[in-house]
């Protein structure tokens, strides 16, 4: 592999990932560049120390591709998110499929997907994950009513954080 990824190899990679449903966890190190993409769920990770994966320093703003930190954390130091908020029993995460920037609208000019108090249904579109120009649109996987927004639109969010919270449908 070449020491300079492109966004265009990164795209590739992560395309060839989403669509390889064996594939469970990948590390990629090219020189300052680290990858992990890991998608299990967060109780299926194996247990590592964190001195095992040290952080790799952030490329140059021009860099084609930002350089990762291991278990999908890509965000600097310097804006570290604060501690997670646990989700209240009997709700259900909305969490993010991937690393990505977190946009509650399908463009700056349309409303949101959802709001706090909407009801859901679980093949509805709540939000959409954007990374390197890839879009996914994140779905609600639940009947139900929206009760919590988490992340901040057009804010870079982690895999697995939680996105939305809502409150299941009573059957």
């Amino acid at each position: 592999m070449s020491s300079e990824l492109t966004q265009e190899d990164v795209q590739r990679i992560l395309k060839l990932v989403d669509e390889a449903e064996h594939l469970e966890e990948l590390d990629l190190v090219d020189g300052d560049f680290r990858l992990h993409i890991d998608r299990r769920g967060a109780g299926e990770r194996p247990v590592e120390p964190s001195a095992a994966r040290p952080a790799a320093a952030p490329a140059p703003a021009s860099a084609a591709a930002p350089a990762a930190k291991p278990a999908s954390a890509a965000v600097p130091a310097a804006s570290a998110k604060p501690a997670a908020q646990p989700v209240p029993q009997g709700m259900v995460a909305v969490r993010a499929s991937m690393l990505g920037t977190f946009y509650r609208s399908p463009s700056p000019a349309e409303k949101p997907f959802v709001e706090i108090g909407q009801q859901v249904k679980a093949g509805d579109t709540v939000c959409l994950l954007e990374v390197m120009k890839l879009f996914q649109s994140i779905k609600a996987g639940v009947e139900g009513t929206i009760v919590e927004i988490r992340a901040q639109n057009g804010t870079l969010v982690e895999f697995n954080e939680v996105l939305f919270v809502i409150e299941p449908a009573k059957k």
